[in-house]
């Protein structure tokens, strides 16, 4: 596949422009490539050095993440955003970047992932981020303690999860943002749900949540969306002739 094939697939894919003026991260092809033939595609959460080694060493034309290396503003090329630049241009390998859309997507979304892995049923989107709903909703089939629902969206892997246990012990109905969406639990609370999942911690929200009875799972921003881009690598396995792997690269945060 030609490397704007592979743009024109995301594109369709993920329709972007729904989220633009929301979404700060330049979503699509970030850096090209001299050679536009796509034979292997390698997949990570963040555009960092680590992620571009091994995709390198797997010999990928192109890498695809969650967290580009534009994200709005320019940046002077010096220093780590230099180093990165020029190891893509030296290996000739290309780089790919899909954020808010691989986070809200109905299907490989991050959010919609972590749906299925906890089970959930009425599944609908939820968390409104600058006019833009961003995560998903909905009900256990029959009622979970909190700490079974953390349990079902635990990687294994050593991620530390932080779990607020401030609302009710039988737990029906949850929220899911990925990533740094703590404030959102406001929008769980007026909700009436009984749990809101997000990656990041923030002292900030710890007396609304206690305050409101709600329980709060800090399940880890890496930890949070690992899902999606994993999810990706297959559809496109599955959707055309590239070779795809994902790369796990935890940040443990």
């Amino acid at each position: 596949m030609q490397l704007q094939e592979f743009e024109n697939y995301l594109q369709e894919l993920f329709q972007p422009e729904e989220v633009a003026g929301v979404d700060p991260s330049m979503n699509g092809i970030q850096v090209s490539r001299k050679n536009q033939e796509v034979g292997k595609a390698a997949f990570a959460v963040d555009a960092c050095l680590d992620s571009f080694e091994r995709a390198a060493d797997w010999g990928a034309d192109l890498l695809v993440v969650h967290h580009g290396l534009f994200w709005g503003k320019p940046l002077k090329v010096a220093g780590s955003h230099r180093a990165r630049l020029d190891f893509l241009l030296k290996h000739d390998m290309a780089l790919a970047a899909m954020h808010l859309p691989l986070d809200r997507h109905a299907e490989l979304g991050n959010n919609a992932v972590l749906a299925h892995l906890l089970g959930l049923e009425e599944v609908r989107p939820f968390g409104e981020y600058k006019g833009r709903l961003i995560g998903m909703q909905g009900c256990f089939p029959e009622a979970v303690t909190p700490k079974e629902a953390a349990r079902l969206i635990d990687s294994g892997r050593g991620g530390k999860q932080q779990l607020l246990p401030f609302g009710p012990e039988s737990v029906k109905s949850v929220g899911i943002v990925s990533g740094g969406a703590s404030g959102e639990v406001a929008q769980a609370i007026d909700a009436g749900l009984d749990m809101y999942i997000t990656g990041d911690a923030d002292h900030s929200i710890y007396h609304l949540s206690l305050e409101s009875g709600i329980n709060v799972l800090f399940a880890g921003h890496y930890e949070t969306e690992i899902w999606g881009v994993r999810a990706l690598a297959q559809r496109v396995a599955e959707d055309t002739d590239i070779e795809t792997l994902f790369f796990d690269v935890p940040t443990g945060l």
